[in-house]
């Protein structure tokens, strides 16, 4: 079954544009011109993975992300004309798993749809990872924190079984880009960070004094086993 991509974008000329380029990938491509008609989209059929441009009419993409996440964990790659870092961080912050500004170059997109969907499928990995009072359990896709279920995307769960999998030794961003997200960022280290300070607020007591997501200085991070 080709790959449902709901593509929520109001420019009619680059929806058509997209929508080919996803065509040509072989994935089947819903479309969406407005925030309200993203999410009766999203409610109404089977999506994998959610294309959101930020500059809508009426409701902006930012308030459709932290719609959608909070609906659920379905991925979402932010598209964006605006390259600033407050308004690539702000969509990380309210939900978005990966980023694209334009003008896209149809490959890459689709090098990063594949790798996000890479991402949601179920872990090989059949024994759960502990840290304190955290347990991942990357085959059922799913964390717990003292019994109670940490709510994790789909990015952020990848990322925490990464960092305890390492086993209290250092992760450098480089190799979390790299093994999370399946590809080189050229050092744009903002994604990872936002995700990390996502992280941390699920998963720590205090998530400005972090015992179980720790920053190593100049190198990455570990896990605070």
């Amino acid at each position: 079954m080709a790959v449902r991509v709901l593509l929520v974008e109001d420019d009619p000329r680059i929806r058509r544009a997209l929508g080919l380029a996803m065509l040509d990938a072989n994935y089947e491509v819903l479309e969406a011109a407005t925030g309200e008609q993203a999410l009766d989209v999203a409610d109404r059929e089977v999506v994998d993975v959610v294309l959101l441009d930020l500059m809508l009419p009426g409701m902006d993409g930012f308030t459709v992300c932290r719609e959608l996440r909070r609906r659920g964990d379905l991925p979402i790659i932010m598209v964006t004309a605006r390259s600033a870092s407050q308004d690539i961080v702000r969509g990380l912050e309210v939900g978005a798993d990966d980023y694209v500004t334009k003008p896209l170059v149809a490959s890459e997109l689709s090098a990063r749809i594949t790798a996000l969907l890479r991402r949601s499928r179920p872990a090989s990995q059949q024994v759960p990872l502990v840290l304190g009072e955290v347990e991942v359990l990357p085959a059922r896709g799913i964390a717990t924190r003292r019994g109670d279920d940490l709510r994790l995307t789909r990015t952020e769960l990848r990322l925490l079984a990464e960092l305890v999998s390492a086993g209290g030794e250092v992760v450098t961003r480089e190799q979390l880009l790299e093994r999370v997200w399946g590809y080189d960022y050229f050092g744009d280290t903002r994604l990872l960070d936002v995700h990390v300070r996502r992280l941390r607020r699920k998963v720590e007591d205090d998530p400005s004094d972090p015992r179980l997501v720790l920053t190593v200085r100049g190198a990455g991070y570990r896990a605070g086993m």
